[in-house]
């Protein structure tokens, strides 16, 4: 299963079909028993028994993946409003990076919902996963010793999952990714992050907030109707928020992963509000408008005529629409010599030099002597980035995800090897614009990049020209 996550995750190395066929892998694992659920949970709130816990709790797994399971319960009113003041969630993340052994408790002002979701890891998936890369490492080492394979560093790549899945297995790092990922879009209304309980997170337990909306891909199957342009652009903005000015990307941007809700601009009425887990200020009434909301759009989950009138209702009635976006465990973050290259080569093929990019990519790639026809690399880079200009200014011609697949497809010909971090912001546009375009067929992520990539360095320039 962790063969079929990693690989799934590498279309710089593998075809995109055994990518397609490896990513279902992980997403099939069973259910761990009831019983250890209500263990883990108990030991996680410091022993309570597990029936003094909760109000509600609905003992179906919300979802099952490789590493752990979610549920959806309610928690006891004196539990939910029983956490300590906010810390920082930078400090939290950076505590968390020097010893995810250290438990930074963290609240917001006041919890205007006890509904959380729950996510318990798989009994003993820590021994799961090491045997798992030990027999990874094992054939990696055996096919890094068959001639011309070498260039794959299959052994380098089996530690750098290795690390990845290792982050899995402690829900406080997911934890910290959401504080994270909460104070970088505090000021951003049309996205959010669900309130981590850090009071009651531990290794194998992460609570959170429930979030309270409806799955992306309920409006990919029926259709985005009046809010469509709206929600697309919005998870554009926010991916080239994360990537371009944090830093801080989700790097698991599936339908599934994103929710929508909506919400009155009078809700954020500074003088009518309190504080809520969303991090935006909302009115008390808020959460109950917003659930009466969401109610009358999931009856019509299966009638897409009824599903958009009722959009087209809601849409009079004054309500904008949000992004929730959920399962953080994983992140990428570009270190600085990365960022630098990923800002320098974009910034070629917005300038529409892809013959500099090609080279670019090769100076920087992590093996350039295993690199076959560089100068062929370099000017089918060019061709590529030619055949782009004619169209870029027409809205909707250039498909972003149509220009990353040829160039992974020409990186895996001529044994380009990019960093892995580099290939998941690349698999994160792909996924994007694939959502994006089935909501709006007009989205035109290549221009928006450009521009967003021009104006980024013509910024720098003139900061450094400051100072």
């Amino acid at each position: 299963m962790q063969l079929g996550q990693w690989a799934a995750s590498r279309s710089d190395i593998f075809p995109p079909e055994l990518c397609a066929m490896m990513s279902s892998l992980h997403s099939q694992a069973p259910a761990h028993p009831l019983h250890v659920t209500k263990r883990t949970i108990s030991r996680a709130f410091n022993g309570l028994p597990f029936d003094e816990i909760f109000e509600e709790f609905d003992e179906k797994p919300l979802g099952v993946g490789a590493i752990a399971q979610v549920y959806k319960a309610k928690l006891r009113p004196d539990l939910a409003g029983s956490l300590d003041r906010a810390s920082k969630p930078t400090n939290l993340r950076e505590k968390m990076r020097r010893n995810v052994n250290v438990l930074v408790k963290s609240t917001p002002e006041s919890v205007p919902s006890s509904y959380i979701a729950i996510k318990v890891l798989h009994p003993k998936v820590d021994r799961t996963v090491r045997r798992d890369l030990r027999i990874m490492g094992f054939f990696a080492t055996l096919i890094h010793w068959i001639p011309t394979m070498e260039w794959l560093s299959l052994p380098d790549e089996v530690e750098k999952f290795g690390e990845m899945m290792k982050l899995q297995l402690d829900l406080r790092i997911e934890a910290a990714n959401l504080a994270f990922f909460r104070e970088n879009f505090k000021s951003r209304t049309t996205a959010r992050f669900p309130y981590p309980y850090t009071e009651y997170t531990t290794r194998e337990v992460l609570v959170e907030e429930f979030a309270q909306g409806i799955p992306l891909a309920a409006f990919l199957e029926n259709g985005g109707g009046v809010f469509q342009h709206d929600i697309a652009q919005e998870g554009l903005d926010a991916f080239l928020h994360m990537l371009l000015i944090d830093n801080f990307v989700h790097s698991d941007l599936h339908p599934g992963n994103i929710m929508v809700r909506f919400y009155k601009p009078s809700q954020l009425d500074l003088s009518l509000s309190v504080q809520s887990p969303h991090g935006a200020l909302v009115s008390e009434s808020g959460n109950t408008a917003t659930e009466s909301v969401l109610s009358r759009l999931r009856k019509h989950r299966k009638d897409p005529k009824a599903w958009n009138e009722t959009l087209k209702q809601i849409d009079a009635e004054g309500y904008r629409p949000q992004l929730i976006f959920i399962d953080t465990g994983l992140v990428t973050e570009l270190h600085a010599v990365n960022r630098r290259d990923f800002l320098d080569l974009f910034r070629a093929i917005a300038e529409f030099d892809g013959y500099k990019a090609g080279y670019l990519m090769i100076e920087r790639s992590r093996q350039p002597d295993t690199v076959i026809d560089a100068e062929i690399f370099a000017l089918r880079m060019q061709h590529l980035v030619l055949s782009i200009k004619g169209r870029t200014f027409a809205l909707g011609n250039v498909k972003l995800g149509d220009v990353l697949s040829d160039v992974l497809y020409m990186v895996r010909n001529h044994h380009v090897r990019l960093e892995g971090d580099f290939i998941n912001v690349v698999i994160s546009a792909l996924l994007l614009e694939g959502i994006g375009r089935r909501l709006d067929p007009d989205l035109d992520i290549f221009r928006k990049f450009v521009y967003t990539i021009l104006s980024l360095h013509l910024l720098l320039l003139l900061f450094h020209y400051s100072h």
